[in-house]
């Protein structure tokens, strides 16, 4: 296995254990990581980390998708040195200097050429959250106006006006709107029908002057649902949702902090449907591993007064370094086209994977960001869906189909009866194909030469599944994290610079760890200790 070897450390599990004690001891009950993955990285390089206690690690982590190019990239270590090198000045508030101009220059050099052309950008916040916030108030200021768009199944961030725009919410002061999906369609129909019931359903929200939501401020959109279960946004649903609010003179501001820089086989994950936002929000891999985050926005959404926005950290030279040695090497490399290619792959050898336990609900991702779907087998009882092929299917998805909504269960269709009338024959029309996990249900489902079968829906999630899951991958030297519905996703953020022997051993790994999971039936697995999975897996 490719793996690059670190140096060696002098291991130790009595530091090990004490360090993870008093971290225990001394942080706030909000932490997260650290109680799942219960390791001390001492060094890293590449997709490894090694630990305090000597044991090295595949990490599918990579911080949350923040190191695109892997732990201590060359590229990235060279630029840090540089600046530090060089004696330039580390904190210069918003101040121009040469590594700003070189950092915009790039970044430019990326974007959407028709956001590009004219667009404004503003340094935020060291995090994510941050620029998500000076998006919400940036539209809010453009508009005069107040109220906010936003989908279920939302992640944007800890901060109070970003977490009340993200589906986990404890009070909605804004509105919220059907995000559409295959497996747990909020429709019960999924695909193309699913997508475009989730747009009708927008479209009637604004239009209707009883639905009591104002034309609001601005609509945010995950292009890909990360924390959410990564879930893609079907390319059509989101052209949609561009030209909607286009045309109501909605400002749209795309999420990118997670999808960004070639994560998802395109540099940005809106160039998949070819829209143009009026906002990207972009963060996490835009630093080179290290805090930055900034807005870009069309130039004449720039109605802020000068200091109507800042921060005291939002003039980070190292960050802004090591992204554009970041951004060029993924740009100059073809990276994201990369991840297109072994992402796809990956996905192929999961569905396998899924294909073999009932366990496994669905599996689906794009590029490098992949999800595995947990289900109780046992769970829900049989209802009626159609079956048959589906373009882009996923997973134990592809071979269960879709539930139908009750209207289609009760033998009604959503959009009048099918063509032809009752006893006529109806013309063959294909499936859908267009590359995008798909579901054969809804209207135009006999249409399509499918046929009304009893087969079982999305089945109840199971997060304890996928936590057993996450401690079998951690017991074979895996890293992964858990996302989506009740926790119930395992989830995959390799390094862009993921070689195909270094995926083959993260998947070995994974189909592992699926496999001793639901051999004994949601019981700890076999490796009942990490040094016996070390010997079993060697980094």
């Amino acid at each position: 296995m490719a793996v690059t070897q670190l140096p060696p450390t002098a291991p130790s599990s009595t530091a090990h254990e004490g360090i993870l004690r008093r971290q225990s001891a001394r942080e706030s009950a909000a932490r997260t990581y650290a109680r799942s993955l219960p390791i001390v990285p001492v060094r890293a390089r590449g997709l490894t980390i090694e630990g305090a206690d000597g044991r090295r690690y595949l990490d599918c982590l990579q911080g949350a998708g923040s190191l695109a190019l892997g732990h201590n990239h060359p590229v990235v270590l060279e630029a840090i040195r540089a600046v530090l090198d060089s004696g330039a000045p580390l904190h210069v508030l918003d101040l121009a200097t040469p590594v700003k101009d070189d950092f915009t220059s790039e970044l430019f050099a990326t974007l959407p050429r028709e956001l590009a052309d004219s667009a404004r950008i503003q340094f935020c916040g060291p995090a994510g959250t941050d620029a998500v916030e000076a998006a919400f108030k940036l539209v809010r200021t453009a508009t005069g106006r107040d109220g906010l768009l936003a989908f279920t199944g939302a992640y944007h961030g800890m901060t109070e006006g970003a977490m009340a725009a993200s589906g986990g919410a404890p009070g909605v002061r804004v509105t919220r709107l059907p995000f559409p999906q295959d497996y747990r369609c909020p429709f019960g129909v999924g695909g193309e029908d699913g997508a475009r019931l989730a747009a009708h359903w927008t479209e009637s929200l604004l239009d209707d002057p009883k639905s009591g939501v104002r034309v609001p401020a601005g609509m945010v959109v995950e292009p890909v649902q990360g924390e959410g279960g990564v879930i893609p946004a079907p390319d059509g649903w989101l052209r949609r949702m561009r030209a909607l609010t286009a045309a109501r003179s909605i400002p749209l501001i795309a999420d990118e902090v997670q999808t960004g820089v070639g994560r998802t086989g395109a540099f940005w994950a809106v160039e998949h449907s070819g829209i143009v936002p009026d906002v990207m929000v972009l963060s996490k891999a835009i630093g080179g591993s290290l805090p930055l985050a900034v807005v870009v926005y069309r130039a004449d959404l720039d109605a802020w007064e000068p200091g109507d926005h800042a921060g005291t950290f939002r003039g980070n030279q190292l960050a802004m370094a090591a992204g554009t040695a970041t951004l060029r090497h993924v740009r100059e490399n073809g990276l994201a086209e990369r991840a297109a290619v072994l992402g796809e792959r990956m996905l192929r050898r999961l569905r396998e994977v899924g294909r073999e336990h009932d366990c496994v609900g669905d599996v689906r991702g794009v590029g490098l960001m992949i999800g595995v779907e947990f289900v109780r087998p046992d769970g829900s009882a049989g209802r009626t869906a159609f079956e048959g092929e589906r373009g882009g299917a996923t997973g134990r998805g592809a071979d269960s189909g879709c539930p139908e909504s009750d209207l289609l269960a009760d033998g009604l269709w959503l959009a009048g009866p099918p063509p032809g009338g009752a006893g006529q024959s109806a013309p063959a029309v294909p499936p859908q194909t267009d590359g995008r996990p798909g579901c054969a249900g809804g209207p135009g489902a006999e249409r399509a030469g499918f046929r009304a079968a009893t087969r079982p829906g999305p089945l109840p999630a199971a997060p304890e599944l996928a936590a057993a899951v996450r401690r079998e991958c951690l017991r074979r030297g895996l890293i992964v994290e858990l996302g989506g519905r009740h926790s119930c996703v395992v989830r995959l953020l390799p390094p862009l610079t993921l070689t195909d022997e270094q995926a083959e051993a993260v998947l070995d790994r994974l189909a592992d760890a699926i496999a001793a999971v639901c051999r004994t039936g949601h019981r700890a697995a076999t490796l009942s200790t990490p040094k016996e999975a070390g010997a079993a897996y060697p980094a």
